[in-house]
């Protein structure tokens, strides 16, 4: 059963993976003996995405002999594409995205807008019904990634909705959240009238004599920003740009490793929750102020090796310091942003932060009464570790709690976790470590 149409971008010429095969189109590069394109259309087969627009340009009919009208066996399987494909040939460069409004009519309801050259596997139906609970106009697939101060970054509000599109050549704050958006999107039509472009002009010359054409981010997704109508989907499941040779090589070897079908939230996950002060950046007491966040040495080093097992990479921190009023929670996010900004600029990354604002003990000057009291997620107690297995579906038995305190090591007891203690003493831990990169090297 059909959920939704699939419109997959596929039209692009491939210029930076030349090297690796020049005479197919980008998307028709094999990954262990199948087209990335023929992989994608299995993710989106399986979850009940049948019915597909594949735009195509650039040897198209190499695009078209091959899948035909998804009808037919596949050369590389043997088995049945099992969908049903239908083509928009472009016989002029329109934009990576003037297709959409040469084809609107097809497209009347919400649907699903892919690049054809991104290695992924992803849930989508998960990612459909966030859309849903949020009736976005557009749904954008975002992700932290291993290299953000060269990516455009995404600012979003508490409640997701994208403030702030910042492309690669647009100035950024000086510490910022590493949220990259991945180029999976769900679309409702009705951007096709906010944009105010005129369907007729598309492909046609303008009042300059030059061809009208639309791009997708500049044009229809970034002027969205601010809006209310457009949503950040955050996920750490697999989604790479295979576009210049070595990253071919890392997500040819990521295929191999099963790392690609392992990230799908339909799967179980499995984490390193992380302590933040005194596990991440060095210990100060009470962090107020981004000035006082420094990282520990080696710890980014040990992100990315976590980042690069298989397992995610979640911060869970008590932050009492909201509570008592000493910090305001734009000045956390800020203070996380830094810890993100500096992770970013030596390759890592982390794929949530969890922190709790409460805290038991009233009598504060300043406090904040309504966040006084004994909840549940403030550690010893489990409630953070818990949130976040709920929502990445994370196997706690199969998952680590990793800080330098007693508390730590209660709450990842509690939820079921291993657990290594940074530093001495007896509270029952998995493992005692010197550090987080001597944990990432002994047990990952």
């Amino acid at each position: 059963m059909c959920v939704m149409k699939t419109v997959i971008m596929a039209g692009g010429k491939g210029t930076r993976i030349s090297s690796v095969a020049s005479d197919i189109p980008k998307p028709m590069i094999k990954i262990d003996g199948k087209p990335v394109l023929e992989r994608e259309i299995e993710c989106l087969k399986r979850q009940g995405f049948t019915d597909i627009i594949i735009t195509v340009s650039h040897l198209g009919h190499i695009i078209m002999d091959y899948f035909g009208d998804g009808s037919g066996i596949s050369p590389a399987t043997g088995e049945p594409f099992g969908v049903s494909i239908e083509y928009f040939e472009e016989k002029q460069p329109l934009g990576n995205a003037g297709a959409l409004f040469k084809m609107k009519d097809k497209l009347t309801e919400d649907f699903l807008l892919l690049n054809a050259d991104a290695v992924f596997d992803v849930d989508f139906l998960r990612m459909l019904r966030y859309h849903r609970e949020k009736n976005a106009a557009v749904t954008l697939f975002t992700h932290p990634n291993s290299h953000p101060y060269d990516s455009g970054l995404l600012i979003a509000d508490e409640n997701s909705a994208v403030l702030e599109w910042l492309a690669k050549e647009d100035s950024r704050p000086q510490w910022y959240r590493n949220r990259v958006n991945a180029g999976l999107h769900i679309i409702s039509p009705r951007i096709f009238e906010t944009a105010g472009i005129d369907p007729d002009a598309v492909g046609q010359p303008g009042e300059n004599g030059k061809i009208v054409k639309v791009d997708l981010d500049r044009q229809l997704l970034k002027p969205l920003a601010g809006s209310g109508m457009m949503f950040c989907y955050d996920s750490p499941e697999y989604v790479k740009d295979m576009g210049t040779p070595d990253r071919y090589e890392s997500v040819c070897r990521d295929y191999r490793e099963g790392r690609v079908q392992a990230k799908n939230l339909s799967n179980r996950q499995k984490a390193v929750f992380l302590d933040r002060d005194g596990t991440l950046n060095r210990y100060v007491g009470f962090l107020r102020s981004t000035d006082e966040l420094t990282l520990i040495e080696g710890a980014a080093e040990a992100v990315k090796r976590i980042n690069s097992s298989g397992y995610l990479a979640v911060v869970v921190t008590n932050q009492p310091v909201i509570a008592r009023g000493e910090v305001t929670v734009s000045e956390l996010e800020e203070i996380h942003n830094k810890l993100e900004t500096l992770l970013g600029l030596e390759g890592a990354y982390l794929d949530a932060i969890y922190y709790c604002p409460h805290h038991p003990h009233k009598g504060y000057e300043g406090e904040i009464p309504e966040l006084k009291f004994d909840c549940d997620c403030r550690k010893p107690k489990p409630g953070m570790l818990l949130d976040a297995a709920k929502d990445f579906n994370i196997d706690l038995s199969s998952s680590w709690m990793v800080g330098d305190s007693e508390n730590d090591i209660a709450a990842g007891r509690s939820a079921g976790c291993r657990t290594a203690l940074i530093g001495t003493g007896d509270f029952g831990q998995t493992a005692e470590v010197k550090s987080l990169n001597d944990f990432t090297k002994n047990y990952l």
